[in-house]
């Protein structure tokens, strides 16, 4: 069985984006390397629409991109992405298809048959799958901003214990924490 695992961005006060619906504030390159080998076994990727339209960037030929950005375009390209949208159409980047809406059955039969585990981005998205207590692990990379409000990382309804199991600290001041989350905690 696969883990479905969580893996974010925040500000030190816990937001995806700050009021104005601005992430610039989070510098990717800062951990990029420590990010590509993190999603490296990674076999599929869920997203929400707004994640998706971030992450399409990478869909373009790989000779595009700066050297050191060249492995996470060729990772990201060659992993399954499914993205939850009920306003987009169509999906145009390599290897995506569209549902419409979360389904948790449909996600747990995919961890049971999955050989590879799976990643999970968007915070409403991944809200979903906390309180169905789908998701296995948190990735959360804490950056040294505070922006004062915006889209929380974790949904006011979510309640999930977490067990913390690695933590590494960069440079940057950027700080990488990986929890497991305790089954049977998340909300009813």
């Amino acid at each position: 069985m696969s883990k479905l695992i969580y893996i974010i961005n925040t500000s030190l006060d816990g937001y995806v984006e700050d009021e104005a619906g601005g992430f610039e504030w989070v510098n990717p390159d800062q951990v990029h390397a420590f990010i590509t080998e993190l999603v490296r076994p990674i076999a599929t990727h869920l997203y929400g629409r707004r994640l998706y339209e971030t992450m399409a960037y990478w869909d373009s030929p790989i000779a595009s991109y700066p050297p050191e950005h060249r492995d996470f375009a060729q990772v990201w390209q060659r992993a399954e992405k499914i993205v939850f949208s009920r306003s987009l159409t169509d999906v145009a980047t390599v290897n995506t298809h569209l549902e419409g809406d979360f389904d948790v059955a449909s996600v747990r039969k995919r961890k049971r048959e999955s050989k590879h585990d799976i990643c999970i981005g968007g915070a409403e998205l991944a809200g979903l799958a906390l309180e169905a207590d789908l998701v296995d692990e948190c990735h959360v990379f804490l950056n040294p901003v505070v922006v004062g409000g915006g889209k929380p990382a974790f949904g006011a309804a979510v309640r999930q214990n977490l067990e913390l199991l690695d933590t590494r600290r960069f440079g940057s001041g950027v700080v990488y924490l990986r929890y497991r989350t305790l089954v049977g905690t998340g909300a009813p």
